[in-house]
């Protein structure tokens, strides 16, 4: 990386001097020196700036005489957008409730302002947020007192409270170990040194093998996920690069690549997101998935993009409808924006109504079968629209072939039928946004650990992945799910389709009173 450089004071009367001079003679050493100082701070504040989205109106400029969007009136009555603002005392879902009653007055005694009324207790008390600090893992040690006879010498020891559990670290232990690791991505070795500050040491080694041990109790829960998964009506699929230190592979398999594969099925009121790495690519994890799937169901939607190692043969009896991505094919148009600014704001516009579309489907909450509907009124003609444009393109000679734009255009017409599925099946989703958000946890993790040392290890962390990420998607608390999935893991290998995130505060109140059920 070249050193910046120093910073001068240049005014202009001095640029213009140093100019006319180099004009009649040969510039100076120090006068070069500033006069390219100059130039360089000019370029780099004249060069394109990385985008830190796709959203066209960051990707083109706006067209002249548009109003900038930070200047539009906003209509009368309509709500500002969520995320701004503090948060409200009932988002605090997870904070302990203080009730505290008044001092002197209770229901039903006479109003101390006017003597005639009685006093009524509120539906909404008033509420106040008190947050504290903690470490992530705290310790409590136990001093048993001793007695020793000073005649025989026999030593009494007071007994261990019940509290203290029989285990060193709990099961509240092992769910923040895996919270921090898989799911907010702390490396061991950074957690080691946060809490060796605090003054409780907790060796990466000693944290290893605390979730080792809980993954094998949560085992069967991971597997009840892969047989409901495999009963989705709509499969989500793709994966992202992973490094795997110590992977054997088997001896006829000459590929070198190690992925992390992201799968997110949807089923009636539950979504499940599921990671496997390994040497598999997506399409041959969604595949192997699909064998638990039972014979006679619905044909599947899968959304993919259109890499074909994510489309592999599926197993026989299981029958598939392809939808792709229309995100990847918008991004075919935001690549070579700037040299085809015109054409490609035609297309990002139009796309971007089918966008807002399947939003306003989404804010009705309408039905499958009622969104079909809605974008078949709605987004059909934008892209019936598209559709000619683009051929028109080509046919025309408006758009050489091989140009950036021609194999944009080429692109979408060689997947039109699969890029449009969600105007001819219901539930058909139009992008596959879902699973690229659940790949970030395995992306964040690489960012952090940079890799897993074996394959046991990456599987652990493909569990806790999966767990962790199925609670987000389904409105659970995964500290609070995993924790009550290590308590009772018991009764979770007996009957593990009444342990997801949807359905398990259900079956600890069946716990709690057996008779109810």
């Amino acid at each position: 990386m070249k050193a910046p450089r120093p910073r001068m004071d240049v005014n202009l009367e001095e640029l213009d001097q140093i100019i006319d001079g180099g004009m009649r003679a040969p510039l100076s050493e120090s006068d070069g020196e500033k006069l390219k100082a100059v130039i360089h701070i000019l370029a780099e504040r004249v060069k394109p700036r990385w985008r830190t989205t796709e959203k066209t109106s960051a990707v083109l400029p706006q067209p002249p005489g548009s109003e900038p969007a930070a200047e539009k009136a906003q209509p009368e009555g309509e709500r500002q957008p969520a995320g701004h603002g503090r948060n409200g005392a009932a988002r605090f879902t997870s904070a302990r409730i203080v009730r505290v009653q008044h001092k002197t007055l209770h229901p039903g005694d006479i109003c101390p302002e006017c003597g005639v009324g009685k006093v009524y207790r509120q539906k909404e008390p008033k509420t106040l947020v008190r947050i504290i600090g903690r470490p992530p893992l705290v310790a409590t040690r136990y001093e048993m007192e001793r007695l020793r006879c000073n005649g025989c010498g026999e030593v009494f020891t007071a007994d261990e409270p019940a509290e203290a559990g029989a285990e060193k670290y709990d099961e509240t232990a092992a769910a923040m170990i895996a919270q921090l690791r898989y799911g907010s991505g702390v490396p061991f070795k950074r957690l080691e040194r946060l809490e060796g500050n605090l003054g409780i040491p907790l060796p990466a080694a000693t944290q290893w093998g605390v979730a080792e041990k809980a993954a094998l109790g949560l085992r069967p829960v991971y597997d009840e996920y892969i047989r409901q998964a495999a009963l989705g009506e709509v499969m989500h699929n793709d994966d992202t690069g992973m490094r795997i230190l110590k992977l054997a592979r088997e001896p006829a398999d000459s590929r070198t690549g190690i992925f992390t594969s992201g799968i997110v099925s949807l089923g009636p009121g539950w979504k499940i997101a599921l990671y496997f790495s390994g040497a598999k690519h997506a399409g041959e994890n969604l595949a192997e998935l699909l064998k638990q799937r039972p014979p006679g169901l619905a044909p599947l939607i899968q959304m993919c993009d259109a890499l074909s190692w994510n489309t592999s043969h599926l197993p026989e009896g299981v029958e598939r409808l392809l939808a792709h991505c229309m995100s990847h094919g918008r991004r075919q148009f935001v690549e070579v924006a700037e040299n085809f600014p015109e054409e490609c704001r035609y297309v990002l516009e139009t796309l971007g109504g089918i966008w807002h579309h399947d939003a306003l489907a989404r804010e009705q909450r309408l039905s499958p079968d009622e969104r079909l509907c809605f974008h078949q009124e709605h987004s059909s003609p934008l892209m019936k629209t598209l559709h000619d444009w683009m051929e028109a393109q080509l046919a025309e000679r408006k758009t050489e072939p091989n140009s950036g734009l021609g194999k944009a255009i080429r692109y979408m017409l060689r997947h039109w039928l699969p890029l449009t599925l969600f105007l001819r099946e219901p539930g058909a989703p139009i992008d596959n946004n879902l699973v690229e958000r659940i790949l970030k946890k395995a992306i964040l993790h690489r960012r952090n650990s940079l890799f897993y040392k074996t394959l046991n290890g990456a599987r652990v962390g493909d569990l806790f992945m999966t767990l962790i990420h199925t609670c987000e998607l389904n409105g659970a608390n995964p500290f609070d799910y995993l924790t009550e999935l290590l308590r009772h893991s018991a009764e979770l290998k007996e009957r593990p389709s009444e342990w997801m995130p949807w359905n398990y505060r259900a079956t600890l109140a069946r716990l709690v009173t057996p008779s109810a059920a």
